[in-house]
């Protein structure tokens, strides 16, 4: 696996975990807490380890729940290869995925199954596993797990595991919510803090930038990664849709970007994920709860587009860059009305943020591809003018000329009633009534079957 030295927390861990006791850790992510209960887990399982094909002689000895399937595949995998030469067997189960494979892994029987506490009241109650026979029980990044609301399902995990078991809780921060989960279910337990509680890493800089508006945040960014020449670079947002709009925004402007959020599928993501990784993606942006779990050993910058409403939770993304000892970037953006944002950060955190003011360079001051490419991208409404527009031509019906004539005034006054016009020479049989301005001449009636036409009246 290529360990030579344990890091701090592995060094401080394993000792406890063999020993079989409870552990309540303080680790943010990427100081090897993974393998710091992970080893000593599989050491003391070595005792149960068989080489049967049968599913029964392969139960859920220990349980490990993570709050998101990023995490929860990560620890698959590193466990599994951990294990990869040991007959214990390993499965994970999380959402978001079609269950039957799960159902087929499962089937085959598991002594180490790593889950989120959703997935895993699922396959409960379709009775695909029982968790009669767990002798250890781990909660990792418990604190996100609360923040997810996952504490009701884990409190009913925890009643379906025996009682005589040994139980490990780590997390990034200690919350009075969090000491209080912890009370519930940890017997002892020894305490290992690598850090400082809530505390960042000196390793990191740290930089908050003001602006005047929301509106000036996308091209704060596009800015800062060409100013820095800042490559495989994490900006978190805090919303689904947030995360979406600014990777298709960076991407018009000729930047590699791609999102990953809870809506999107987990092909979807890990794709993106993968693609990151390779290098393909330069810029991911994420939200909080899709970057949980992200196994990235060398990132060198991250970036808040968002202050995060939780202050752990700017705990967690700082974490992210400057792992293992190496330096990393943390640029977050800030207006005036995230100011309530920095200063629960800064109480959380002990420590005081110098703000610089950034200046944004105008469109015109800006590199002729970028402000080009974000010109082209707002809409402009189009002006229509009908003084050129051609003719709209008619169906060739067959029309009257009549209609086509100008209006002429008749030159019958019209008359309500009826008199009788004669000719002075005609006989007074032969007069005809005269005809009102209202009403119509006779006309001749064409027989229905033939024969000669009558007239009104007659």
């Amino acid at each position: 696996m290529g360990y030579s030295v344990p890091t701090p927390i592995q060094a401080q861990a394993i000792p406890v975990v063999l020993q079989g006791e409870d552990v309540m850790g303080a680790a943010q992510t990427g100081t090897g807490k993974t393998a710091g209960f992970a080893l000593p887990i599989l050491q003391r399982l070595m005792a149960h380890a068989n080489t049967s094909v049968s599913p029964a002689r392969h139960p859920v000895r220990a349980l490990m729940l993570a709050p998101t399937r990023e995490l929860a595949d990560q620890i698959y995998v590193n466990v599994r290869d951990y294990a990869k030469y040991t007959p214990i067997r390993v499965a994970v189960v999380f959402g978001g995925v079609d269950i039957k494979p799960q159902l087929a892994s499962l089937r085959q029987g598991c002594e180490i199954l790593i889950a989120t506490p959703g997935r895993l009241l699922d396959h409960i109650e379709q009775k695909s596993v029982t968790l009669g026979q767990v002798q250890a029980l781990v909660l990792d990044e418990a604190d996100r797990m609360l923040d997810m609301g996952f504490l009701p399902d884990i409190h009913r995990i925890i009643r379906l595991l025996p009682s005589a078991r040994q139980n490990l809780m780590f997390s990034a921060t200690f919350s009075p919510d969090i000491r209080k989960l912890a009370e519930s279910f940890l017997q002892h337990p020894k305490l290992i803090e690598v850090a400082r509680r809530n505390a960042l890493a000196d390793n990191v800089e740290q930089t908050v930038y003001r602006l005047g508006s929301d509106e000036q945040k996308r091209f704060a960014v596009s800015h800062l990664l060409k100013e820095r020449s800042l490559s495989q670079v994490i900006v978190f947002t805090n919303t689904k849709i947030g995360a979406s709009r600014l990777a298709r925004d960076l991407a018009r402007e000729g930047l590699s970007a791609d999102a990953i959020h809870g809506d999107k599928s987990q092909q979807d993501r890990l794709t993106t994920l993968e693609g990151f990784k390779q290098g393909k993606v330069a810029v991911l942006v994420a939200t909080d709860v899709a970057a949980r779990g992200l196994d990235i050993a060398e990132l060198p910058a991250v970036i808040n587009y968002d202050l995060p409403y939780s202050p752990e939770d700017y705990v967690h993304r700082i974490g992210r860059t400057g792992r293992a000892g190496a330096s990393g970037v943390a640029l977050s953006l800030m207006t005036q009305s995230d100011e309530r944002y920095l200063s629960e950060i800064e109480k959380l955190t002990k420590r005081k943020f110098a703000v610089q003011d950034l200046a944004i360079p105008t469109v015109k001051e800006r590199p002729e591809s970028i402000a080009g490419s974000q010109a082209s991208s707002i809409r402009v409404p189009r002006q229509r003018s009908y003084a050129d527009a051609p003719t709209r031509k008619l169906p060739g019906y067959s029309t009257d000329p009549f209609f086509f004539q100008p209006y002429q005034a008749s030159a019958i006054t019209p008359n309500p009633t009826t008199t009788m016009i004669a000719s002075p020479s005609a006989p007074e049989s032969a007069a005809k009534p005269a005809v009102s301005g209202m009403r119509k001449p006779p006309r001749q009636l064409a027989a229905l079957l033939g024969g000669k036409g009558l007239k009104h009246g007659g």
